[in-house]
C-alpha cells in the first residue's frame, strides 16, 4: 500500500468515465468472487497511513503556495502521532494481552504492527528527504532562512547566547539520573535530550555532589533535559545589513523583508556548559515519547460519567510509551538506557531527523507572507439568507430569520457559506427571540470561547428552557467538554451525557417558537461539529429545515437522549444504531432489485471513512448485480474496487487538498433517470462499524429540489477533479489524477473541487 502512480488521462484510467450519476449496468452472469479475506479488504491503518500519504504529497506538489506546503509537512506529523496514541495504542493492546485473532484483511494485531512500522518509515524518510530537498531550498530563494548555531555569524552567535541566557536557562532543569535521581517522567509529545556525560579526567576522579560516598563509581552518567513548552522554537533573529524591505522611494516595489531563524534545540545544545559545569558530556541525543491514547470507558452510568472522565484524563497522561522517536546513530549504551526505562523494545523506535521539529514549523507556516500563501477565503452569506443577515439581531431581525426556514428549507455549505451568518446565527437569533421557548442542542466538540455556550447560557439566563447534550468522551477534547458541562450547568442549562454505551455524534439543534397557531420547530442538522474554528477549514453541509417530520423526529431523538426513553421509530430521520445501518442496507438492496428489474440504479457517497463490513458486502453485492457504484472518501477505505467478478462497478476516490473534505452525503437513485427524483440524505455517521452500531448519529432526508440541485453539484465537482483527486486500485495503490492537457483553465478538471466551489460560492 505504498506505491504511487500519477494518471494521465487515457491512461490506465478506470474503465468507467467520470460520470458523477452513472447508470446500471445490466450485465449479471456468474462472476468468480475471491473468498480470501485479504482479497476482499485493505487492512484499516494501512489504508490510513495511505491517507497520510496524500496528504504529504501536498507539501511536495509546487502548485501549493510554499507555506502551505510548509503546513501540510506539520500536518501529517500531527496526524501520524495522533494515530500512533490512538490506533497503535489500541494494538499494543492486544499484542500485550495475547490477542491472536485476524482482522477483516487477514493481519493478527502483531503482524499489523509490523506492516505499520515499515509503513512509517518509509513515510518518514519521504517527509525528510520533501524537507530538505524540496520546501527548505524554496525557502531560501524566499528569504526564509533557517540557520544553524555553528553557522552565525559571530555577532548573532552572541546575540542567541545572550537571549538564551535571559529568555531559557532560568526555565530549564536539568534531571540527574542515577541511583539517588529516579529515570523522570517523560510526558507525551515533549521534546527532550538524553544526555550521556562523565568527569573529565581519571576514572578515580572524586565523585560528583548528586553520587553518595561509598556508592561504586558509575562508568557514565546520565540525564534528561526538557526543552520548555511555552517556548517558540524558531527563534527570529534580528535584521543585519540591509533590508530589502526598505528600499528607497521610486525603486522598484519593495520585496518582502528576509527572515532569519535559530531553532531552540540547536541555541540550548550548544550552551550546555551552562547547566552541566565541569561535567564532559559524551553525546546527547534530542528524542521525544508518545503515549498510548488509553482505553475509553464508553458503558459507564452516565450519573457516573463526568467523574469518571475526569479520572481517566488523569490516567492517560501516565498511559504506556508506545513510541520512541530519537536521532540518528545514538550511542547503543544511550539507546538502551532509553528503552529499559521506558519499558520498550528495539522496533518501537523511529529515527527522526537532527535538529528538525516538523510540529513547530506551523511557526514558519504562520508567518506574515501572503504571497506565499492561498489567498485568504472569506466565506459568502448563504443567498437565502441574505436580506436577513442585513437586518439587526433585535426581535424583529431574529423573526425573520425564522420566517427564511419557514418558507423553505436552506443547505448551508461550509466553509465556502459562512458557518457564523448561518448556524451561530440560527442559535444566537433563538437565544434573543422572546417567542422561543426551548432549545435544545448537541455538542461533541466546539472552541473554547465557542459562541454556541455563550448563546445557550445567555438563552437560560433570559428564562427560555434549555438543553444540552455534552459528549463528555469526545476523544482529546474530554477536558474541554467537562469544563463545559459545569459551566452550562451553572447558568442553569439542563446538561446530559447521553446514552450509556454510545458517544453521541451527532450534529443536531432544535428550536421550538411560540406562533399564531401555536408551537412550531425548527431544526438544524449537519455533517460538521458545532465548532466555528474547523467550519473555515473543513467541508460540511447543514440542513436548516422547520419540516414537520424532520423536527418531530428531533423532538423524539432529544427526548430519548436526555430522558426516559426506549428506542424510538423515525418517520423521516435515520438514527443510528436504532435505523441507520437497517435504512442504508434497504436503500443498497433496493438499488440491486432495480438493477435486476432493468430500472435505473445508481448509489453515490461521499463519506470521510470506509470500514463496515456489512456495508461493504452489500455493495459488493450491488457491483455484481450491475449497480454502479461511486465512494468518494477522503481517509482510509477497507473496500477493494475494481476487482474483477467482486467489484468490478465500485470506483473509490479521494480528494484531499486546501480544505479537509468532512461531509457525508448519499445519494440512491430510487429507480429514477434524473438524480433530482432520486433519494437523498446528509449524515454525520461515515460507513464505519462504530459509526453505525456504538454510536448515536443523525442521518436526514434532503427534499428540497433547489438543496439537491446544490448537492449533484458538489458530487459533480469531485469526480470531475483531476487537480485534487486520487483514484484508489485494487492493489490499494492510489493514483494521482491530472489534468486533460485540452481542459479549460476554468473547468473543475484544472481549478480541482476547492477552487471550483469557492467560485461557485461568489457567482451564485
Amino acid at each position: 500500500m505504498t506505491r504511487r502512480r500519477v494518471v494521465h488521462p487515457g491512461a490506465d484510467a478506470p474503465d468507467r468515465p467520470n460520470d458523477p450519476m452513472p447508470q446500471a449496468s445490466h450485465s449479471t452472469h456468474a462472476r468468480h468472487v475471491a473468498p480470501d479475506p485479504a482479497a476482499r479488504f485493505f487492512n484499516r491503518d494501512l489504508s490510513w497511513l495511505e491517507f497520510n500519504r496524500r496528504v504529504l504529497d501536498q507539501a511536495a506538489d509546487d502548485r501549493v503556495p510554499l507555506l502551505d506546503r510548509v503546513r501540510f509537512l506539520a500536518i501529517f506529523t500531527s496526524n501520524l502521532d495522533e494515530f500512533f496514541m490512538k490506533r497503535v495504542g489500541l494494538i499494543k493492546r492486544q499484542v500485550h494481552a495475547g490477542v491472536d485473532i485476524e482482522s477483516p484483511d487477514g493481519l493478527t494485531p502483531r503482524r499489523q504492527l509490523t506492516a505499520i512500522r515499515a509503513a512509517v518509515a518509509r513515510l518518514q524518510a519521504d517527509q525528510s528527504e520533501i524537507h530538505l530537498g524540496h520546501v527548505l531550498p524554496a525557502l531560501e530563494k524566499a528569504d526564509i532562512h533557517v540557520v544553524r548555531y555553528n553557522d552565525l555569524p559571530a555577532k548573532d552567535r552572541a546575540w542567541a547566547d545572550d537571549w538564551y541566557r535571559q529568555n531559557v536557562f532560568p526555565a530549564l532543569t536539568p534531571l540527574a539520573v542515577d541511583p539517588t535521581h529516579r529515570f523522570p517522567f517523560i510526558s507525551n509529545l515533549s521534546d527532550n535530550l538524553a544526555i550521556m556525560a562523565d568527569l573529565p579526567g581519571a576514572v578515580d576522579a572524586p565523585a560528583p555532589p548528586f553520587r553518595r560516598a561509598g556508592m561504586p563509581p558509575v562508568e557514565h552518567l546520565f540525564a534528561r533535559l526538557k526543552f520548555p513548552p511555552i517556548i517558540r522554537r524558531f527563534i527570529p533573529l534580528p535584521h543585519r545589513g540591509h533590508d530589502r524591505a526598505g528600499e528607497r522611494a521610486g525603486d522598484k516595489p519593495a520585496a518582502p523583508a528576509a527572515h532569519r531563524f535559530v531553532m531552540l534545540q540547536d541555541i540550548i545544545r550548544h550552551n550546555l556548559d551552562d547547566l552541566f559545569p565541569g561535567m564532559r558530556i559524551n553525546q546527547q541525543v534530542a528524542f521525544r515519547v508518545t503515549r498510548s491514547a488509553g482505553i475509553q470507558k464508553d458503558d459507564l452510568d452516565t450519573a457516573n460519567l463526568l467523574q469518571s472522565i475526569e479520572a481517566d484524563l488523569k490516567q492517560r497522561r501516565f498511559a504506556r510509551v508506545v513510541r520512541l522517536e530519537i536521532e540518528p546513530d545514538p550511542s547503543p549504551t544511550l539507546l538502551r538506557w532509553l528503552l529499559d526505562k521506558l519499558n520498550l523494545d528495539r522496533q518501537d523506535v523511529y529515527e527522526r531527523p537532527p535538529g528538525v521539529d516538523f510540529l513547530a514549523l506551523t511557526e514558519l507556516a504562520d508567518l506574515d507572507r501572503p504571497d506565499l500563501k492561498h489567498k485568504p477565503w472569506k466565506p459568502v452569506v448563504p443567498p437565502r439568507l441574505a436580506h436577513v443577515i442585513l437586518q439587526p439581531s433585535n426581535e424583529k431581525g431574529s423573526a425573520n430569520f425564522f420566517a427564511a426556514i419557514r418558507k423553505q428549507d436552506i443547505l448551508v455549505h461550509h466553509p465556502y457559506e459562512s458557518f457564523h451568518a448561518s448556524v451561530e446565527r440560527f442559535i444566537a437569533a433563538a437565544a434573543s427571540d422572546p417567542d422561543v421557548v426551548t432549545i435544545k442542542q448537541t455538542l461533541y466538540r466546539t472552541t473554547p470561547d465557542s459562541p454556541f455556550i455563550e448563546n445557550l447560557v445567555r438563552a437560560a439566563e433570559n428564562g427560555k428552557q434549555v438543553a444540552c447534550l455534552v459528549e463528555l468522551r469526545a476523544r482529546f477534547d474530554e477536558g474541554r467538554n467537562v469544563r463545559f458541562a459545569r459551566l452550562l450547568e451553572k447558568a442553569g442549562v439542563h446538561v446530559a451525557y447521553g446514552v450509556a454505551g454510545l458517544k453521541t455524534h451527532c450534529k443536531t439543534s432544535l428550536v421550538v417558537r411560540r406562533e399564531r397557531h401555536g408551537l412550531r420547530c425548527y431544526a438544524h442538522l449537519g455533517t460538521g461539529n458545532y465548532h466555528p474554528k474547523t467550519a473555515q477549514l473543513y467541508t460540511d453541509v447543514g440542513l436548516l429545515t422547520a419540516d414537520p417530520e424532520i423536527t418531530f423526529d428531533l423532538v423524539n431523538l432529544f427526548n430519548y437522549l436526555t430522558g426516559l426513553s426506549a428506542t424510538q421509530t423515525y418517520a423521516a430521520l435515520m438514527v443510528a444504531p436504532a435505523s441507520m445501518r437497517s435504512r442504508f442496507n434497504a436503500l443498497i438492496d433496493r438499488e440491486i432489485e432495480h438493477a435486476r428489474r432493468g430500472l435505473p440504479a445508481r448509489i453515490v457517497a461521499k463519506i470521510n471513512s470506509m470500514e463496515d463490513r456489512e456495508i461493504t458486502e452489500r455493495l459488493y453485492a450491488a457491483s455484481q448485480a450491475g449497480v454502479p457504484v461511486t465512494l468518494v472518501v477522503r481517509g482510509f477505505c477497507c473496500l477493494r474496487p475494481g476487482v474483477p467478478g467482486l467489484s468490478d462497478n465500485i470506483k473509490v476516490i479521494s480528494v484531499v487538498g486546501r480544505f479537509l473534505e468532512h461531509s457525508r452525503v448519499f445519494h440512491f437513485a430510487a429507480g429514477q433517470e434524473d438524480p433530482l427524483d432520486g433519494e437523498w440524505v446528509i449524515a454525520s455517521a461515515d460507513w464505519m462499524y462504530r459509526n453505525l452500531s456504538n454510536r448515536v448519529e443523525v442521518g436526514v432526508p434532503v427534499r428540497d429540489r433547489d438543496a439537491r440541485v446544490r448537492l449533484q453539484r458538489l458530487f459533480e465537482v469531485h469526480l470531475a477533479d483531476h487537480r485534487n483527486a486520487w483514484d484508489l486500485h485494487p492493489d490499494g495503490t492510489y493514483s494521482r489524477r491530472e489534468p486533460p492537457k485540452d481542459a479549460s483553465e476554468t473547468s473543475p478538471q484544472v481549478r480541482g473541487t476547492f477552487e471550483t466551489l469557492m467560485h461557485d460560492a461568489l457567482t451564485t
